[in-house]
């Protein structure tokens, strides 16, 4: 399996991570072609600081289950931004707030979309 696959099955069990703990408009896209920092990028939304907090540690402790170590994290739940780097592949945990305010959508709208999750 090639990397960018490999890479593609950890993003698609992350969305999945985030849907069976309510996290919402989940969107994975292939930021391939337009970042240099990611392949692919997911966003989740989360309801309060601490169901951020609660997905971005689920996602991790998942992840690192697989074998698939986290290169950094940015963020808290009280930011209402939570950044997991994974090499390749990044989530953005938000807040409805910064999901509105900040538009990643709109700034990656060229970027194919693989999964949304409402």
């Amino acid at each position: 399996m090639g990397k960018s696959m490999l890479l593609e099955n950890y993003a698609r069990k992350i969305a999945d991570i985030a849907s069976e703990n309510l996290g919402e408009e989940i969107i994975l896209l292939d930021t391939s072609e337009i970042s240099v920092f990611s392949d692919y990028s997911i966003l989740v939304t989360g309801q309060t600081d601490r169901h951020l907090e609660s997905l971005a540690q689920k996602i991790m402790r998942a992840m690192k289950k697989d074998g698939k170590k986290i290169h950094h994290k940015e963020g808290t739940g009280k930011t209402g931004w939570i950044l997991l780097d994974f090499f390749g592949l990044s989530v953005h945990i938000l807040s409805e707030r910064s999901r509105e305010n900040y538009d990643l959508e709109n700034l990656w709208s060229t970027a194919k979309e693989i999964v949304r999750i409402q």
